[in-house]
């Protein structure tokens, strides 16, 4: 999971903020096997948090690099939350003209896409650390409090039905759920709104029934032994909404083991031995069952908070269909999606020569008592990638922590961010492009473009083959959370108020005659 809390400063003197789930929804190359938007110019929205249920985070429509220059400011819808982790973390998405929004007091709104006008709103005042969201299907909104699942009339927002998923003071949820042929699929993570992590917490992926709530299967994501000592650990759990195929599989990444990097006479994750399967995995399970088809773990035995938490892009190269993961660790990966095997690997971003510290430990090797990591607790790939056909998106954040054998972590260095754009056939690097504040909001990739968002308030658009800047925006907060378009518009969400005079707000451009 995010760490609880850190402290960051933008460019002079802006207030300390506290960050622990600052991201947003989802991330599938076009030629999926998955239904996806492709590029229709009249696509009126999916209303699954990745645009599809791959989790391309890939649109069309007439924003392109011609005509993005005439993006302008169409309306501001302000956020009322004021939850420790900001006012929102989640990416809006929106179903035939109306835009569907979680803020991060659980609460959610429908908002006419045309004028910003909020047309219901159903709280809930349940603080979450995000991020969360919503997805629409059948008629109804499923979302997730931090201890609930719940359906909402899609027409009316009226609750149709709520299930408690969280077990104990020891397991909160922060996530959009997935759904896919009828069943809802909401997981509980090892942490709780404003706390560090309870011993004992199990990450545990729930499907429900989408007309009832009725729980249909469970699966966990670490055992309820947490390896030998259900006392001092924890770990798993899901952060984003699921992939899907069309062949009944799901795929899913998942948070870290804890404690990390250890804890007073068991250093290093002593008190967990082994690899901690399965954290910081990529996950394929049987949708309909629940019954494991394969995994995948990127870090064993992670001391470092190295979650390999964001939903995997389902697409298709060379012939074959991959699920490309990322998390915080810094590396992406294509695996074949009908094995699990590994078709390339590719680090990003700020390594310092710690990647293979954790299987040091886990088999006894001595490490030293204090060491500063890269990627730190906040840096790697911490949100979600995009794709269109040929490309894939990776927002990059670079931040080193110095960490203790004995549990201390201390900040150490700025944070700064890049976006990479990687030939998804053969894992090569197109070109990257960097940025003075972190690029913690997930982008969308739109025709010949890509749109995300930087922690300097800004909002940038990219040309998808070079990464030029072809038109910049500038926010009234700042932005951990991912962009939506649809039609002619850009939603942006700027969450963050973290300088004097920031207003959180949702933030529509359109392009202009339009």
């Amino acid at each position: 999971m995010i760490l609880q809390t850190t402290s960051t400063r933008l460019s002079g003197a802006l207030a300390v903020l506290a960050i622990a789930a600052f991201l947003g929804l989802a991330g599938c190359g076009g030629g999926s096997s998955s239904s996806s938007s492709g590029g229709d110019a009249n696509f009126t929205g999916s209303g699954y948090p990745g645009v599809d249920t791959s989790n391309s985070r890939f649109v069309g429509g007439p924003i392109d690099r011609a005509s993005s220059p005439s993006l302008e400011v169409a309306w501001k819808l302000p956020f009322s939350a004021e939850s420790t982790y900001g006012a929102y973390s989640s990416t809006p998405i929106v179903s035939k003209g109306v835009i569907y929004s979680q803020d991060l007091a659980s609460n959610v709104q429908a908002i006419d896409l045309e004028s910003g006008e909020v047309l219901w709103t159903k709280r809930y005042e349940e603080l979450d650390q995000g991020p969360n969201g919503i997805v629409v299907q059948e008629g109804k909104v499923f979302g997730a409090t931090s201890s609930e699942a719940f359906a909402l009339d899609q027409k009316t927002g009226k609750e149709i039905w709520s299930t408690k998923l969280t077990r104990s003071g020891r397991e909160g949820i922060d996530m959009a759920p997935g759904y896919h042929g009828g069943l809802v699929y909401v997981s509980t993570v090892p942490t709780i709104a404003n706390s560090e992590y309870p011993a004992g917490g199990v990450g545990v992926l729930w499907a429900l029934d989408a007309t009832t709530g009725k729980k249909v299967w469970h699966f966990n994501t670490v055992p309820d032994s947490l390896w030998g000592n259900p006392q001092v650990n924890a770990g798993g759990g899901l952060w984003y909404a699921p992939s899907f195929d069309d062949k009944g599989s799901m795929y899913f990444g998942t948070g870290n083991p804890v404690p990390y990097p250890g804890v007073a006479g068991d250093p290093w994750g002593a008190s967990r031995p082994g690899p901690n399967p399965y954290t910081d995995s990529l996950v394929k399970l049987d949708a309909k069952t629940g019954k494991l088809q394969w995994f995948y773990q990127q870090t064993p035995h992670d001391i470092f908070d190295w979650d390999f938490q964001d939903p995997p892009v389902l697409t298709s190269a060379g012939g074959r269909e991959l699920a490309i993961g990322a998390g915080k660790s810094g590396v992406v990966v294509a695996l074949d999606a009908e094995t699990g095997e590994p078709v390339w690997k590719r680090p990003v971003g700020a390594h310092n020569g710690h990647d293979e510290d954790g299987l040091k430990a886990m088999r006894g090797g001595k490490l030293p008592s204090k060491m500063s990591v890269s990627p730190g607790t906040l840096g790697g790939v911490i949100s979600p990638m995009a794709a269109n056909k040929t490309t894939l998106f990776v927002p990059v954040v670079n931040h080193a922590v110095e960490f203790s054998a004995s549990g201390e972590t201390n900040e150490n260095g700025p944070l700064t961010g890049e976006m990479v754009a990687i030939d998804i056939k053969t894992g090569a690097v197109e070109w990257n492009q960097e940025f003075e504040a972190a690029t913690f909001g997930p982008p969308t990739a739109v025709n010949d473009m890509v749109f995300f968002t930087t922690f300097d308030g800004l909002v940038h658009g990219l040309d998808a083959k070079t990464g030029g800047e072809v038109w910049q925006g500038s926010l009234p907060a700042a932005s951990n959370t991912g962009v939506m378009v649809n039609g002619d518009t850009l939603l942006v969400p700027a969450g963050l108020p973290v300088a004097e005079g920031q207003k959180p707000a949702l933030v529509a451009y359109r392009l202009s005659g339009k």
